[in-house]
């Protein structure tokens, strides 16, 4: 299924990825070239971006978040929002935060759409319609804090001391401007890694739901279901204006991963170049599990095994960003990619992450 210059691109990309990571062990200089290729080594380490357009409309477009952190670029006239909630809708209680409000001049954040606003710092020319400006935002430790680039030190801070629990963000933008947004998924904040980036499996707090499984409690079980009926314990792995769930379905000689959307009652799943909706399926649930980024057949040795391919292949359960989604699919190792069943289409996917236990 892949082309000469798609295998010549992905051998292409490897190279540039092992002299990187030896750039950063020898700590010498390089030509450009070689600096590019390490960035983009560090980029793909720390996790997938999605681009998103919003338009000069006052709703709020909502997607998980479970890192409490959020990093963004957005290029926009004024007026970029952030909305901080604990739920996928335009509820109390909650966080706003406005980039380049008040005739693009000024940082503010709202609580629970209240006027006035908790705190606001005067900031011209906050946002512009030609370049991306770059933000962050961290909703833990007690403090709601933003700040401007790679600076790890807030230029705007409040403290509450009934944070609430925001597992969600939405974005808009308004009051005539319209905005193209970059979202960091896997940025985790300032907050000191657990371990060094090369052992670290990355979580994607901004597509995992749900608290962390206690330790010693990973008992994965894939239950038999059809229709609309998901197990409470089922577990989600992506996002489409909705929750996806992790499932797998028998077609065409094959038991082949997919997605599960609860409001379809069907798991889609990739193959033959096509997306099928299987009615009938299996549901994974019992585990919380991780997701590391993965470039072509780099598949880790525990990523787990969740069926077979109609030749007796096995394969690995994956997700890929596509559009404003994280969808789940299939990992099939020699063929390099991950196939996810998406608009009718088997689409092939070189960047993506491996479901690990």
């Amino acid at each position: 299924r892949l082309s000469t210059s798609t295998s010549t691109q992905f051998i292409s990309r490897s190279c540039f990825l092992f002299v990187a990571v030896l750039s950063n062990v020898l700590h010498c200089k390089m030509p450009i070239g070689f600096a590019e290729a390490e960035r983009s080594a560090e980029a793909q380490l720390a996790g997938m971006q999605r681009e998103i357009h919003t338009e000069d409309k006052l709703e709020y477009k909502f997607f998980p978040n479970y890192s409490q952190a959020l990093k963004f670029k957005i290029k926009a006239a004024h007026d970029a929002h952030v909305a901080i909630t604990e739920g996928p809708v335009e509820a109390n209680p909650m966080y706003e935060i406005f980039f380049g409000g008040w005739g693009n001049a000024k940082i503010a954040i709202r609580k629970n759409r209240e006027k006035p606003e908790v705190i606001e710092q005067p900031y011209p020319n906050t946002l512009s319609a030609g370049e991306f400006k770059e933000f962050w935002i961290t909703w833990y430790d007690g403090a709601v804090n933003i700040g401007l680039d790679d600076n790890p030190t807030p230029f705007l801070s409040w403290s509450d001391p009934a944070m609430l629990n925001g597992q969600f963000f939405g974005i808009r933008t308004g009051w005539g401007a319209t905005g193209t947004w970059i979202i960091e998924d896997n940025w985790a904040g300032w907050r000191a890694p657990a371990t060094t980036p090369w052992q670290e499996i990355h979580d994607s707090p901004g597509w995992n739901i749900g608290p962390p499984a206690p330790v010693g409690t990973t008992q994965p079980t894939w239950v038999p279901t059809s229709g609309t009926n998901i197990p409470p314990d089922a577990v989600p792995g992506g996002f489409d204006n909705e929750q996806l769930y992790i499932g797998r379905a028998s077609h065409a000689g094959s038991v082949t991963p997919g997605k599960v959307v609860p409001s379809h009652g069907v798991c889609y799943v990739a193959w033959g170049g096509a997306e099928h909706g299987i009615p009938d399926y299996e549901v994974l649930t019992g585990c919380n599990p991780s997701w590391i980024p993965v470039l072509g057949d780099q598949v880790p040795d525990h990523a787990f095994p969740a069926g077979t391919s109609e030749t007796g292949e096995q394969l690995f359960i994956g997700r890929a960003q596509h559009g404003d989604t994280v969808t789940v699919g299939k990992v099939q190792k020699s063929h390099k990619v991950c196939y996810i069943p998406y608009g009718g289409q088997e689409i092939a996917k070189e960047n993506f992450e491996v479901m690990v236990l």
